[in-house]
């Protein structure tokens, strides 16, 4: 007998015993016990861990050690305001990482994956994580495997193995067991967590989830190994080369203070609090909340967010792929008419027609539902079907056969599907009763028939009965599926945006055509799977940028088109429902599926539509424009502000004789900063702004810190100057001023820097607004707070040496204008 860990070597009886399973599955009772159970395993205190995640950063840490050493040398002062900026600081970006990550939880939640299995013999859906071992799971094509265990029952089963065992192909899958020793490949009676049901259907007996399972146990290197998106690789690159520079400078100003006699332990905390302000160590707290934010923004409009990061791709995309049902047209497809090989109205074609679509049972389908629903109305009799067996629809067959006995006679099979491979299996053709041979004149007849109802828009079935080699084509099912209303505003107004629609059917050439000139595509080559066929890669990357409509696409053409667009230096997305979608929307920059999805293509998406609306993919490139354009925002600004601090500090050391801030002003100026900065997640963004896409730049964003940095530095350096030279002030009153001066020109920069147009004429969200006048308030008025003044060692200002401080700040509020105007001149 296998031990436990060799499951697949196990007979399913045994294996249903030992996991006290029956035919029906679990009781309700005893799957809600195992449940909690598994709960109760997780992970707990998530808050907690967060929480004390914010202190526990090497700096943070040095921090708290030297408020520590103050209090042992009895500076009680000193260490109590140290201590109680930092638990702000630490409390502030705890209560926004948690704010963030209980949005992306709920977000998440909404895209819960529902799995169908037997609880006491009844058939109900659960969620994922109620899915336990012993639990009876029912799959069909396009299902994802909710864990690893043994198939009970199946029926022409092909399950995709390749995220497993790097095999493109399916494999057929049937009850048994295997060798002990067997490799996953060779598993043929067992399934495995994260493959994908290809066709046919199954019933399994779980055996393990989660982390237990074969899947589980590599995730964590498949996210590992999962390729950054270009923005996160910049942020990332950009965080690591400031903290470089802030450890060289830091360590600079360190030896400088020390060189120059100061105390050892007020360099050290000098040296330490300008290291937490100038180093971007709130930058991921700060964009997890800008991506929440919009994220939840993009939840109104009925897009959800699978990963973060693919809100920058959303924004940056300039072609959109997608297939025409649900998106270009209503999705709500009719069949208009049943007509025998010659085009005239057939009821005996409607009767075989809806025969086989109530007989078929692998594979739910619109087209059936189309078919039965206009059987139903036309009141046809199905009573005299029998079913004998069916072959499952497959991607590569594309039609579905049922055998069945009719009215009591011989058995037939009944063959519905695409129109070239159905007329592949003929030989005879039904005219006036009879089955006359289907020769070349025949074919060309019905060739021009049926392009003339591609070009009108119809989408086309044919219909044959006997065995497939010698069978009789029966006729033909005509479906229209109707633009949806206001389409064309909505293709437009993604062209406006720089985004491109291009369509990616299976459908007929001239289906897929007509519907591009009726919606009011911009004139383009029309190609299909077997020209694309013909092309290498490089080819079809050169020729790709003119073409408006790919039809007749074979499922594997699909993600070679996406990568030919790549290729062609563009930024895809890629819209898919279907089984076959997925490697194109895995390849795609931005993949995006709806909430009616199969599995497998919702769980490869990056983005979720509530509902296969063009409409909601435009809003949503708006929100993901404005998501990234604020977090650039941000970036921009704060890296400017660090690095232009880091230069100040600096030259400040060595050029006086004394230290240019107190390590509690530091602190508390860093900190109240960040108050306004973190309302830029919500900021207004100008409508230019949102009109073309936007990637990540990084060499734009080094020349802009630089440029903006050295122009905080010049106006520090004629503050320190007209402190020293024109108010002739002492220690207490230069760091006041210059507290003063260094929140007020950080304020200003944030108004100026957040938009490319003169800045009176942007308007900033109304909480960016207030807390900025609520610091900028407080900057001025904590000089003449009396006690509390006095902790942080402030002292007030004569009203000669304010008011020069203000003009200085209007005065670098205007040259940071003009140098703006002219930086976005040479960059644009």
């Amino acid at each position: 007998m296998p031990n436990g860990d060799e499951w697949w070597a196990c007979e399913a009886a045994g294996l249903a015993a030992r996991l006290g399973s029956r035919p029906g599955g679990l009781t309700p009772a005893e799957a809600q016990r195992r449940v909690e159970h598994h709960a109760a395993t997780g992970p707990r205190h998530p808050a907690l861990r967060l929480f004390v995640s914010q202190f526990a950063t090497p700096l943070v840490m040095i921090l708290i050690v030297g408020a520590l050493l103050s209090l042992v040398l009895r500076e009680w002062v000193d260490a109590v305001i140290i201590l109680a900026i930092v638990a702000g600081s630490g409390v502030l970006g705890f209560t926004q990482e948690y704010g963030a990550s209980r949005a992306i939880a709920e977000l998440r939640s909404r895209l819960v994956r529902q799995v169908r299995v037997l609880r006491g013999g009844a058939e109900v859906s659960v969620p994922l994580d109620d899915v336990v071992p012993g639990d009876v799971a029912l799959l069909k094509a396009g299902d994802l495997v909710p864990g690893d265990g043994a198939i009970l029952q199946s029926d022409a089963l092909l399950v995709d193995e390749a995220v497993l065992t790097g095999e493109a192909f399916p494999v057929e899958k049937s009850p048994g067991s295997s060798a002990a020793e067997a490799p996953v490949s060779e598993r043929l009676g067992a399934l495995f967590q994260g493959t994908s049901i290809r066709s046919g259907t199954a019933r399994m007996l779980v055996v393990k989830t989660g982390r237990q399972t074969q899947f589980g146990a590599i995730e964590h290197t498949l996210e590992a190994a999962e390729e950054k998106t270009e923005f996160a690789r910049g942020l990332a690159g950009f965080g690591a080369m400031l903290m470089r520079v802030m450890v060289v400078v830091v360590s600079l100003v360190l030896a400088g203070s020390l060189f120059l006699g100061r105390d050892l332990v007020t360099s050290l905390l000098f040296a330490v609090a300008l290291a937490v302000a100038i180093s971007p160590q709130l930058l991921p707290a700060i964009v997890s909340v800008t991506l929440a934010a919009g994220a939840r923004r993009m939840t109104s409009h009925g897009v959800l967010v699978r990963r973060l990061e693919a809100i920058e791709n959303l924004g940056g995309m300039d072609v959109l792929c997608t297939d025409k049902t649900g998106t270009l047209t209503k999705g709500a497809i009719a069949l208009s008419a049943a007509v025998g090989p010659e085009g005239e109205q057939s009821g005996e074609v409607l009767r075989l027609a809806a025969a086989n679509a109530r007989l078929q049972t692998s594979m739910a389908s619109a087209l059936d539902e189309a078919i039965l629903s206009a059987a139903s109305a036309a009141s046809v009799d199905l009573s005299g079907f029998e079913k004998i067996e069916e072959i499952p629809y497959d991607f590569t067959r594309r039609r579905f056969s049922a055998k069945a006995r009719i009215d009591g006679g011989s058995a037939e099979w009944i063959c519905k599907g695409a129109v070239k491979e159905v007329l592949e299996g003929c030989t005879s053709i039904r005219s006036g009763g009879a089955a006359l041979p289907l020769d070349a004149a025949a074919r060309q007849k019905v060739e021009t028939f049926l392009r003339a109802k591609a070009e009108e828009g119809f989408r086309t079935l044919a219909l044959s009965t006997g065995q497939e080699g010698s069978a009789c084509l029966e006729g033909f099912l005509l479906f229209y599926d109707p633009p949806k209303r206001g389409i064309q505003r909505t293709v437009a107004a993604l062209l406006r945006r720089g985004i491109a629609v291009r369509i990616v059917s299976g459908d007929n050439r001239y289906v897929s055509g007509h519907m591009a000139r009726v919606i009011g595509f911009p004139e383009g080559e029309v190609v299909t799977g077997e020209q694309i066929a013909a092309l290498d890669d490089d080819a079809l990357a050169a020729r790709i940028g003119g073409i408006s409509v790919f039809a007749e696409v074979e499922p594997q053409q699909k993600e070679r088109i996406v990568r030919a667009f790549q290729k062609a230096n563009h930024a895809v997305g890629y819209m898919g429902d279907g089984i076959n979608d997925a490697p194109a929307l895995r390849a795609a920059d931005v993949g995006i599926s709806v909430d009616s999805a199969v599995d497998v293509a919702r769980e490869s998406a990056d983005i979720v539509l509530l509902r296969p609306d063009l409409n909601a993919i435009r809003r949503g490139v708006e929100d993901g424009r404005r998501t990234f354009a604020n977090t650039l925002k941000y970036i921009a600004i704060t890296t400017s502000a660090n690095f232009g601090n880091m230069i100040s500090m600096a030259l400040a050391t060595v050029l006086l004789p004394f230290l240019p801030m107190l390590p509690v002003q530091i602190l508390l100026n860093n900190f109240l900063s960040d108050l306004p900065a973190i309302a830029i997640a919500g900021d207004a963004v100008d409508k230019e702004r949102l009109a073309s896409a936007q990637r990540w730049d990084i060499r734009r964003i080094r020349n802009f810190m630089i440029l903006f940095g050295l122009i905080s530095t010049l106006f520090d350096l004629a503050t320190f100057a007209l402190l020293r030279l024109v108010f002739h002030t002492d220690e207490a009153d230069f760091r006041t001023s210059w507290f003063v001066v260094s929140l007020l020109t950080e304020l200003m920069a944030l108004f100026v820097l957040r938009t490319k147009r003169p800045f009176w004429q942007s308007t900033p969200a109304r909480l960016l607004l207030w807390s900025s006048v609520f610091v900028a308030a407080l900057a001025l008025a904590l000089p003449y707070s009396g006690p509390i003044a006095a902790l942080f060692a402030f002292v007030p200002l004569p009203p000669m040496q304010i008011t020069a401080m203000l003009g200085l700040v209007l005065l670098y509020a205007l040259v940071t204008e003009v140098a703006k105007r002219r930086h976005h001149l040479q960059a644009d």
